[in-house]
């Protein structure tokens, strides 16, 4: 096997690596250092490595590296900081939703999907959508809570930049 150059953004950073052909996507982001990606079931079961890859959920287990070329790759910590968390992240804190955490990044990564696709989903959309994500301490209850709650904080983000774009523009709020 001979390694080849593959290049991918992760979380607006560009990376360059050699990589054999069979490494996984799951295990080209750990080495670089992405830990939030979790190695989990290696089958694709278990949704604890689950990314965004172009915008769509896939668990990196299942993805070869070399698929990812010139992608963009977008993990949980892309998605917000301590200091500025995305509202989905502030809500699984908020609601309990977050145990042991193993699961979380891939749940969130779902979740984030799902609100992208679906900004007011239902319960069964929401457990739908979760449904590829195993969780073993909270049952699931606190992460659909959390799911809902994010997606009403973001509704109501919009509206609000919607309106400040409107007053700066010279409409009426």
């Amino acid at each position: 096997m001979q390694a080849e150059i593959i290049t991918f953004d992760v979380n607006g950073r560009k990376h360059q690596t050699a990589l054999n052909p069979n490494v996984t996507l799951l295990d080209a982001l750990r080495d670089l250092g992405y830990t939030d990606v979790k190695n989990g079931c290696e089958i694709g079961e278990c949704g604890a490595c689950a990314v965004l890859l172009n915008d769509q959920p896939v668990n990196s287990c299942m993805v070869m590296a070399w698929q990812a070329d010139g992608a963009q790759i977008v993990t949980n910590s892309g998605l917000g900081t301590m200091e500025n968390p995305h509202p989905l992240q502030e809500a699984f804190a908020d609601t309990g939703a977050v145990q042991c955490g193993f699961c979380t990044p891939g749940m969130i990564i779902s979740a984030k999907a799902l609100l992208d696709k679906n900004p007011h989903p239902d319960e069964q959309q929401i457990r739908e959508a979760l449904s590829g994500n195993m969780c073993r301490c909270t049952g699931y209850g606190q992460i659909v809570k959390a799911v809902r709650i994010a997606a009403d904080q973001i509704a109501a983000n919009q509206v609000g930049a919607d309106l400040v774009g409107a007053d700066k523009m010279g409409g009426a709020a």
